[in-house]
Parts: structure tokens; sequence; C-alpha cells
């Protein structure tokens, strides 16, 4: 009987150990599983350096050569050239001698407004993100270029196609025409801890690819660095990783690893007094780089949702604001609400000026950036739950986040704004119907564009022809400049009874 027991009790601890030792192998596995971009494979890239799921031991010294030699292959030196061109270099103001000779006749006589701007080239970098040809770069890195050139780290270069572009949050995806590339994986940035090693690859000062290593030194960092389209800074994303990995001119748009060789940031600035490396470096969030990735390549635009508030950080305001926007006197941090617009979600969910912002899904907030980071990842119709603080009691409401024109409808790809340069507006039919006509379109602001290069148009002007064709909304506009080279654009300011008249020339 002894015999019989004693059996059963050496069976019984062999089967648990190999239990044992069968889930723990499990888990390692499952925690270290690569997000794969690819229906689950593994790019080539990391095969061929035998670097494969759990490779690496936990503790001990940190090898960069596996991560490095995985990433080396997708990271991409970007070339660009703008083309020469005549720009208006005067203020945009109206002279007082416009409406009786006409602005052409006042720069004959008293010089031109018109500017010179010689060809331009510059460099970047960029990151392989899907083995057809997707890359991730800065905005800054191709904006406004006629000809974008990719070359590969084994030397192969192709011409390549600007899919969009956002300066809100400084990132742009283009395109190559090629298959079978290796690509990056992507990481997760909420996993990002202060002191962790990173690696930064890139073009740096046109040199070939380099790899530099630092640690995590700061997170969701606010420079004030990002503009949106109109140059405005309050519309910019930032929630920057701050490395001190050495990053230079042309590192912008390059990778920013983690050990595992995934990638965790797109490296987008530096803090110099010198224009080179003197410190620090700052990546945008890989979470945020997804998102805006996402939308450009399936919608041609970001969706951006917004939360309908004005905030500042408590630490900055003086004791005169705290008293303007009913915020607590002894408040030294912490995100406080400074306006809220009546017809956002916020305003929508009971959310008041004063109040303090605490959770963002649960996620906690103690900055501006990771505000910005947290609802940046939504679109226009998602819902979020908002905690928040108001006189010492604690509230959670959901709130349903809005475009920027105010309703839960995705945007389109503006592309004749883009084309012209402006922000566009339909005027609606009770505003047409003040102005004694049948409508029309709003330029609400000009930007950087056709339009600020070769007119003087100003903003509030009120288009209602294309050469001869009546518009009445932004679709009648972008059906009518089609694919036209040259066109007449007319129209009226409100207030004044005369028809003004714009030719453009057009790109191709």
């Amino acid at each position: 009987m002894k015999l019989k027991q004693i059996f059963f009790t050496i069976l019984l601890s062999g089967l648990t150990s190999l239990a044992v030792i069968w889930g723990y192998g499990k888990w390692v596995a499952d925690r270290s599983s690569y997000a794969v971009q690819a229906n689950g494979i593994i790019p080539s890239n990391y095969h061929f350096t035998g670097y494969n799921e759990g490779s690496l031991p936990p503790g001990g010294p940190v090898d960069f050569t596996q991560p490095a030699a995985a990433a080396i292959p997708t990271v991409v030196h970007i070339k660009t050239k703008t083309n020469a061109k005549q720009v208006n270099v005067q203020p945009r103001r109206q002279n007082p001698f416009s409406d009786l000779f006409g602005d052409d006749m006042f720069d004959q006589f008293f010089g031109g407004r018109n500017g010179y701007i010689p060809e331009q080239r510059a460099s970047g970098s960029g990151v392989i993100i899907s083995d057809d040809g997707y890359i991730v770069t800065n905005n800054h890195v191709v904006q406004d270029a006629d000809e974008v050139t990719v070359t590969l780290s084994d030397k192969h270069t192709y011409k390549a196609k600007i899919i969009g572009t956002d300066p809100s949050y400084d990132l742009a995806v283009i395109k190559i025409d090629a298959k079978n590339l290796p690509f990056l994986l992507y990481g997760n940035s909420d996993d990002v801890q202060i002191g962790q090693w990173v690696l930064a690859i890139g073009y740096p000062l046109n040199l070939e690819t380099t790899v530099t290593a630092g640690i995590v030194s700061a997170k969701a960092r606010s420079l004030g660095l990002n503009k949106d389209k109109s140059g405005n800074p309050t519309n910019g994303v930032e929630s920057f990783i701050q490395t001190d990995a050495a990053v230079n001119a042309g590192n912008s748009g390059g990778a920013l690893l983690n050990t595992d060789g995934k990638l965790i940031g797109i490296n987008s600035a530096i803090a110099s007094p010198t224009g080179y490396y003197s410190g620090y470096s700052y990546a945008i969030p890989v979470n945020i780089v997804k998102k805006v990735v996402d939308d450009i390549v399936k919608y041609g635009t970001v969706q951006r949702g917004y939360l309908g508030i004005a905030f500042g950080n408590a630490g900055d305001m003086t004791k005169e604001a705290k008293t303007r926007y009913n915020i607590p006197a002894d408040a030294y941090d912490g995100i406080y609400v400074t306006e809220v617009p009546d017809d956002g979600g916020a305003y929508k969910a009971g959310i008041k000026e004063g109040d303090r912002i605490n959770k963002i899904n649960g996620v906690n907030i103690t900055n501006g950036g990771e505000l910005q980071e947290q609802v940046s990842r939504y679109r226009p119709g998602d819902k979020i739950s908002v905690s928040y603080t108001r006189k010492n009691k604690d509230y959670t409401v959901d709130v349903t986040l809005r475009n920027k024109q105010g309703n839960f409808d995705l945007v389109k790809n503006d592309d004749v704004a883009d084309q012209l340069g402006a922000d566009l507006v339909t005027l609606d039919a009770g505003k047409a119907k003040n102005l004694g006509i049948s409508g029309g379109v709003y330029v609400k602001k000009i930007n950087k564009g056709v339009i600020y290069d070769q007119t003087r148009m100003k903003d509030g002007f009120v288009i209602m022809k294309v050469d001869d064709k009546e518009i009445k909304s932004v679709e009648d506009l972008r059906n009518a400049i089609g694919a036209k080279k040259n066109i007449n654009l007319s129209g009226f300011y409100p207030g004044y009874d005369a028809i003004y008249e714009y030719p453009l020339t057009l790109s191709e």
C-alpha cells in the first residue's frame, strides 16, 4: 500500500512540474509576441538577424546589435526638391489706390509685390511600415515638395508619391512602388518607461544610415512647435517622447526603437541653441503615428475628434486668470478647463470652466500633452469618458467627440482647399439670402498657397463664379476647377458692391 502511495505521489509531482513548465513557457511567449502588421507575418528583416520572438533574455547587459540590424533596412533616406517660384512678399493689406487704379497699376508705379524663391533641396528620413511601400515621415520633411525621392539602405532609389500630410501632428505618409520590402513592426508607446534604453536611426547631416542610443528622459512633452495649416499653434498636437539619443538635422522622420526592435516613435525635433544636437531629442509616440497613418491611408486626411474645450495648466496661470476661469486660487498643478464653446461635446456633457480634468478613458491626465495624446486617438462620433473634479467633487461623463465644424461627420480630404490654399465654406441658405445671392463659397481664411502667392485676395471674399460657371457650393467649385490649369475666380466682399476677379495658374 505504501509503495502504491509513493508511486502516485511521484507521478503527480512529475505531471505538476510538466504543467508548470508548459504554462510558464506559454506565458513568456504571449508576453513577448509582436504586434504584427501584415496578417501575422513577421517581416524578413527580423528573421535574417536571427531575431525572433523572445530572443532577448530578461535582464543582463543590453545588446543593441539585433534591433539595429532588424531596423536599418527599414529606415530610408528622403530627398526633396521644391521648384523655384514667384511669391507675394509684401504684407497683405489693401493699398489706398487699388479701387481707383487696380493693384497692378499701383505695383508698376510703386514697386512690384512679387518675390522669387529659388529651387530648394532638402533631406530627411522615413520608416517603411508595410511591405508594399508605405512610409511614414515628418510633415516638415516633405512639405511643399514638388519631387520626393526615397533611397533604401541597399541603395535602391524610387520616386515617391505623397499620400497625405498633417502639419498639426507633423506627420506625413508617402509611398513608393515596390513589393516585399522589409518594414518595422509597431510597438506600444504607452508601455514606454522613463529610463529605458532606446535607439534612434536615420540619415543625419546627409550621412549614411546612423544609429545612436540613449534613454527616455521624459514623456508627454509639449514644445509649441506644431501648427495647423493656417499656422495656428493652438491646434497643434504634441506629446513628445524626450530622449538623450543623439539626433541631428536629417534624422527627422526616422525611427525611435525599443530594444525589442519595435517602432515606438518618429524622431521629429531637437532642443538646441545651435541647430545641432546638444542634449535632448523628441519623437512622436507611435500610438499617435498609427492613428494618423491609418486615417491618411483610409480617408486621405486625419479624422480628428475634438473634446470641445480650451485648457491650461494651473501652474502657468496668474492669480487673475484663475479668478476669471473659476479655478481655485491654491491650485498649482493639473489641467483646468478655461473655455467650453456651446457647440462642442464637452458643453453638451455638462463640463464647465474651472473643472479639473483628471482622466480620459481611465488614463490619468497630468498635463496638456497627455490630454492631447489621448483625445487624438479617436475620431468624430467616438464616445470617450472624461473624469473631472468640480468644487472637490468627482464626476465622470461620456463625451461624444465632434469634428472641427462641430458635427459628427468624418471629414473628406478637401483637395480643392489644399490646391487653392484656403479654408473654404459653402454659404448656408440664410447667409446667402442676407447677401442677396442664391449661393456661393466663403473664403474663411487664406493660407500659404496659390491664392496667397498669385493674388491680393483677402479673407472674407465670396466666390460666385469659376470662369463663367456659377458656383453655389464647395462641391461646385471642385467640379468647376476639375483638371484646369488656368482659372478665373470672381466674386465680391460682403458690404461692397464691386465684383473682383482673380486669375490663377494651378499646378499640374
